[in-house]
């Protein structure tokens, strides 16, 4: 009876191990694959810089990038490529260029998406008056300065946006540390072009 019980605690133990080696293998791949992304896109935005348009960063790909945000302040040292769209597969990869609003490197307000628990999750830092750079394709850098950070709930109705204002805004959803995805609420830092 005993030695029965030990070869079930022993095969118990063996399971729970396979489950956890399995379990960790997992997010090793998810990690790769999210690096690896990141060097395909840089590569793809290279090429952007020498030129070429709409470079995908690999073959399946439904986006490429548009722009490089970069932002250092003594809390922030961020560097991300902007991707074209803010569809879900598009954010998954970095954050992503809102459809419509004026496209990096163009006179206008150019409006920028990202996920508030990845890529945008140093937003919860930013403070009125840090600077942001921004890349165009054309391989020109343009400066802002954050001059609001605002939260609105999205039911209250669309964004309103200027169109003639030299803005860059960046968009995340509220709060940063919710348990819950996809509530009402967005958190907006904008900032002027200087």
């Amino acid at each position: 009876m005993y030695a029965l019980k030990q070869q079930w605690r022993r095969g118990i133990l063996v399971l729970l191990l396979a489950g956890a080696t399995l379990q960790l293998s997992q997010a090793g791949y998810l990690f790769a694959k999210a690096e690896l992304a990141q060097l395909f896109i840089a590569s793809a935005w290279q090429q952007t810089l020498r030129g070429k348009q709409r470079v995908k960063p690999w073959r399946w790909a439904d986006t490429w990038p548009v722009a490089r945000l970069q932002m250092s302040s003594r809390t922030i040292d961020e560097n991300l490529y902007v991707l074209a769209g803010a569809s879900g597969s598009s954010l998954a990869f970095g954050p992503g260029h809102i459809t419509g609003t004026t496209l990096p490197g163009g006179h206008g307000n150019i409006i920028i998406g990202g996920h508030r628990d990845t890529h945008f999750n140093f937003l919860a830092e930013v403070k009125l008056s840090d600077e942001l750079r921004l890349q165009a394709p054309n391989g020109r850098w343009h400066h802002y300065r954050v001059d609001a950070i605002n939260i609105r709930d999205i039911q209250a109705g669309p964004l309103q946006v200027n169109p003639n204002a030299e803005q860059l805004q960046l968009i995340s959803c509220y709060p940063f540390n919710a348990l819950k995805t996809g509530g009402p609420l967005r958190y907006i830092v904008t900032a002027n072009k200087i």
